[in-house]
């Protein structure tokens, strides 16, 4: 009978002690999450060769920490950062690029000897730092996707691997206010869009033979056309100046005709819209942006009943989509910055100089006579008529 009590009683302590433990880590699991909600959990950092690198954590996209970087700087992973850092320097009004490694593990796999052999995460990245007075991030950016394909997932060009994944990691909200205002327009220019848009987390310049690599081999692989970055090197036209207004205010500012046109698509009638005859000296621009399109100097008389040119002012300035609507198949022309349906491009046109003929609505576009472009701001293209 005693030894059942002496039992009874030990493993009445027991339990009383196991229940106290229980207690207790439930109360240090309790004040833990308490702390994280409230966002006292520090993510620590240090200093690595001058970069700081801030160590991931596992909540989720929106906790992980950002890296800050006050300033006009942006990071692009466009495939080989070769071609890009190349591209990216002969921008205008871009000061510095720099080809590394971003949003990884961390720094001891922050070298091409282990990337390349995938699992790291990390992306080959270029740091663009540009001054404000003389580019806009926008620029840059439509530059970006003017020589990438935002349709594949870890391929560019002959690049394939996790390291050639596309991205855009900004590093400051006002960056990220662009980011994603330009991302916007350009995924509904695509059916798949695989480019990562996140915050930076870590970068880490590449090896010093990386860097500058085909100003020091200048026959050395490169998956962008070198064609395409002597274009976008020689463009003046920035889309950082025009940029579109809320929808409500491009309701309010344009005509039923012109909205049903730029935002929807419509078509107008021929031979009675405003510029189809129409050959005085100027430009045309957006008529929801104001970016300027069209010069009457590549305008040409055309028996379709609409606006029709031979080229646009600078060819990045407008993009061209497949259209399949009313059983054809055309090549839709859409304004770059702000995205509005202008007309279709056709080839082997007779009547057209160089055989292209752009069939412009003129209910996308707005006339700016030339003795009215320096007053209305665009005095820096007048060099065109001369």
């Amino acid at each position: 009978m005693r030894r059942g009590l002496r039992m009874m009683k030990s493993k009445t302590k027991r339990v009383g002690f196991c229940s106290r433990i229980v207690v207790i880590a439930f109360l240090l699991c309790l004040t833990a999450f308490q702390l994280q909600a409230k966002g006292a959990v520090e993510v620590p950092s240090y200093e690595a060769e001058g970069n700081k690198e801030y160590i991931m954590d596992k909540g989720s996209e929106e906790e992980r920490p950002m890296m800050e970087e006050d300033g006009n700087v942006i990071y692009l992973a466009g495939g080989c950062f070769w071609g890009l850092e190349h591209l990216m320097q002969s921008l205008n009004g871009v000061i510095d690029a720099q080809s590394g490694y971003a949003n990884g593990s961390g720094e001891k796999d922050a070298n091409y000897r282990t990337i390349i052999k995938g699992g790291t995460g990390f992306k080959e990245t270029v740091r663009v730092l540009y001054d404000p007075e003389k580019t806009s991030l926008d620029a840059i950016l439509f530059a970006y996707f003017y020589v990438i394909d935002p349709s594949v997932r870890n391929r560019q060009g002959n690049d394939v691997g996790t390291q050639y994944q596309t991205g855009i990691y900004y590093t400051n909200e006002k960056a990220k206010a662009v980011v994603e205002r330009v991302v916007s327009i350009e995924k509904g220019r695509t059916k798949d869009f695989f480019v990562e848009v996140e915050p930076l987390r870590n970068f880490y310049p590449a090896e010093e033979y990386h860097q500058d690599y085909l100003e020091k081999n200048p026959s050395g692989y490169c998956h962008i056309p070198r064609h395409e970055m002597e274009l976008l090197s020689s463009l003046v036209i920035d889309p950082g100046r025009y940029t579109k207004p809320a929808n409500e205010i491009v309701k309010e500012r344009l005509t039923a005709l012109q909205y049903e046109v730029t935002q929807n698509s419509a078509t107008e009638m021929p031979f009675s819209n405003e510029y189809w005859n129409s050959f005085e000296k100027g430009i045309y621009v957006d008529i929801v942006t104001g970016e300027p399109l069209f010069s009457s100097l590549d305008k040409f008389h055309s028996s379709c009943g609409w606006p029709a040119f031979s080229s646009p002012i600078e060819e990045p300035s407008v993009v061209e989509l497949i259209d399949r609507s009313h059983g054809m198949v055309r090549t839709e022309v859409r304004s770059r910055a702000g995205d509005s349906h202008l007309g279709h491009v056709f080839q082997g046109d007779r009547e057209s100089p160089n055989g292209t003929r752009y069939c412009i609505n003129s209910a996308a576009i707005r006339f700016v006579p030339y003795e009215r472009m320096e007053e209305e701001g665009y005095g820096y293209l007048k060099g065109l008529f001369e």
